[in-house]
């Protein structure tokens, strides 16, 4: 296992350099001058254009332009952000913890969720639970996010005022956190840290409906192949012979079949808390919540390429250091799993 773990975190880099190759090849694509205006702060430095190309070698060959855009981004320097108006890695250190705080607030939930509900559906199986929680798995499946976003924000807002429809915060409260100690970049955590249990409240009630949106889709797919897992290990050969044993079924079941059907669930978690972390687009975008993903959208629809790039880097690394330790989670889970 520890010579596994070591040969991942070596790879990491390597993999990490291969990505970054791709994605900046992919922007030549555009035109010097349609990538060199991202890299301008305001429309009266238009021109700074031709020193733009000039010093960033965006009119050289790939391997120049690489090796620019390689040395200004190990110095911290990913361009300047059009869309968040500073510099793309000032946006990213202050929305990614806002994408963070949501993906902590949905994962677990998502996980245990979909995992106690697969669970109950597969033990039993065709009976009315069953049939009612495969719907749901159907509905949760085929509905898109910004439909459900959308009936949420009719109902819990726009109808009951239940909760706030868009935002981090209140108005009053976005006044109140002037002179609050940042400690994790963390909204609500920052506010309890700081006992602003009011300020702690309110960023909860603003993540409700987003998280809400997330929980209900993403745990009717961790439910769907947590049942059929299930069902699989339930008919397998070890379950039988734990039986046959006379081992209590809420052992069989929990301990030996439950176990086994997880593995699955490691891999579809983990992309699922790939998707959150490199920014629930949709989502954020619907309920304008300031996190990565929705900065990304309006990134996007400027064609603002150094935030691109910077939000396709970011993304490339969450997904190699995620996906190395679903890895390792698997040979925890499963004994019978070897890296060695």
């Amino acid at each position: 296992m520890l010579n596994f773990i070591v040969r991942r975190l070596v790879q990491i880099p390597l993999v990490m350099l291969a990505l970054s190759i791709l994605i900046v090849a992919l922007t030549m694509l555009l035109t010097p001058a349609q990538r060199a205006a991202g890299y301008i702060k305001s429309d009266q430095q238009a021109a700074q254009m031709e020193r733009i190309i000039r010093d960033r070698g965006l009119d050289q060959p790939f391997p120049v332009q690489y090796g620019k855009w390689l040395s200004s981004t190990l110095h911290g320097d990913l361009g300047f952000s059009k869309a968040s108006g500073q510099p793309v890695l000032d946006t990213i250190k202050t929305r990614l913890p806002n994408t963070i705080e949501l993906t902590l607030v949905t994962a677990i939930p998502i996980i245990l969720i979909g995992v106690w509900l697969g669970t109950l559906s597969a033990l039993n199986k065709d009976r009315f639970v069953d049939q009612f929680l495969r719907v749901f798995a159907v509905l949760g499946n085929s509905l898109p996010s910004f439909v459900l976003g959308i009936v949420l924000l009719a109902v819990l807002y726009g109808y009951l005022g239940w909760l706030p429809g868009a935002g981090q915060l209140d108005v009053l409260n976005q006044f109140a956190i002037g002179d609050m100690k940042r400690y994790t970049g963390m909204l609500g955590v920052d506010a309890l840290l700081n006992g602003r249990f009011n300020v702690a409240l309110d960023v909860f009630r603003h993540l409700l409906m987003p998280a809400l949106t997330l929980i209900i889709i993403s745990s009717a797919t961790i439910l769907k192949v947590m049942r059929n897992s299930m069902l699989e290990s339930l008919s397998s050969d070890y379950v039988r012979t734990a039986r046959a044993k006379g081992l209590a079924e809420r052992v069989v079941n929990l301990k030996h079949a439950r176990r086994n059907a997880l593995l699955s669930v490691i891999t579809l978690g983990g992309f699922l808390i790939i998707g959150l972390l490199s920014g629930s687009l949709i989502t954020e975008t619907i309920f304008a919540y300031p996190g990565i993903g929705q900065w990304v959208v309006q990134s996007a629809l400027q064609l603002d390429i150094p935030s691109v790039l910077g939000f396709a880097l970011l993304s490339a690394l969450i997904v190699v250091v995620v996906s190395t330790l679903t890895d390792i989670l698997y040979g925890v889970i499963d004994p019978r799993v070897r890296f060695d």
